[in-house]
């Protein structure tokens, strides 16, 4: 069976080779992976000044460019960014054709077939070599919580102290690092978690899912107020014409009675005339 490897060796060179980096060694590390990059760039939506990979080869002697793939000296982070580069699609970071620029801060995710390199022959690279400003490593597995992280002072990397939540403060970034529901995040400097697209929208559309639902409930309580007065003012109504009505029998009665009156009268009268006294009757 023919590799990708054998086929390489019938190819051109490539100016700018691929990344050429073995395969993550959980979905968590992926994920991972994914959620640092899609925070970072939904946070810097509108900059273009800046490159963010994961799990991409960094090429940083210009004599491997040309060599084959077994030749080539690299080593691909699980998460890197450089600062003050174009913002742009890569195949790999290639050191020479960058200016010379290494990543400004890289992010390494633990694992037991990693965890050493990471913590010895890694840092020692990023330190002399890459003089990387910010090195952190964390691990994904919430069974083996580690989170560490690193300054470049005086070229020797130093730990950067953990505030109270054990976030760790990015001076690269601007932000914090810290662990939030088993998960590497960004806060800010007032604490807010930073969202990736999704979540953003997710939040956008829960919040004007909620305010829909405040508006239509107000909307059922202005009704219910309105309704409430209709009927209130109905009740005023019918107690009104009930009164008016009260008030025309009594009326009626009033008449009724004066009318009797007046017929007694009248018969009292008539009876007189004919020398009967209505009394003694």
């Amino acid at each position: 069976m023919v590799s990708a490897r054998d086929l390489d060796a019938n190819l051109e060179p490539l100016s700018e080779p691929y990344s050429d980096e073995p395969p993550l060694e959980s979905s968590r590390h992926l994920a991972q992976i994914l959620l640092l990059l899609s925070c970072l760039e939904w946070w810097w939506r509108d900059r273009q000044d800046f490159f963010a990979a994961g799990n991409l080869s960094i090429y940083w002697q210009p004599e491997d460019i040309g060599k084959s793939w077994t030749e080539r000296q690299f080593i691909g982070p699980d998460f890197f960014v450089v600062l003050d580069v174009e913002r742009r699609s890569r195949n790999s970071w290639l050191v020479s054709q960058e200016g010379g620029r290494f990543p400004n801060i890289i992010v390494e995710l633990l694992s037991n077939r990693t965890a050493r390199k990471d913590r010895t022959t890694k840092k020692a690279l990023y330190q002399d070599v890459f003089k990387t400003p910010e090195y952190f490593w964390f691990h994904p597995d919430p069974k083996k919580r580690e989170f560490q992280g690193f300054r470049l002072e005086d070229g020797v990397y130093q730990e950067i102290a953990p505030n109270a939540e054990g976030w760790r403060w990015s001076e690269e970034l601007g932000l914090y690092l810290g662990i939030a529901q088993d998960q590497l995040r960004y806060f800010t400097p007032e604490g807010r978690m930073i969202p990736n697209f999704e979540e953003e929208t997710a939040r956008q559309t829960a919040a004007l899912a909620a305010a829909q639902e405040r508006l239509l409930q107000e909307r059922l309580r202005i009704e219910a107020v309105q309704q409430q007065a209709e009927a209130a003012q109905q009740q005023a109504e019918t107690a009104q014409q009930q009164a008016e009505a009260a008030q025309q029998q009594a009326e009626a009665a009033q008449q009724q009675a004066e009318a009797e009156r007046e017929r007694a009268k009248r018969l009292a009268d008539r009876l007189r005339s004919l020398g009967i006294d209505p009394d003694t009757l």
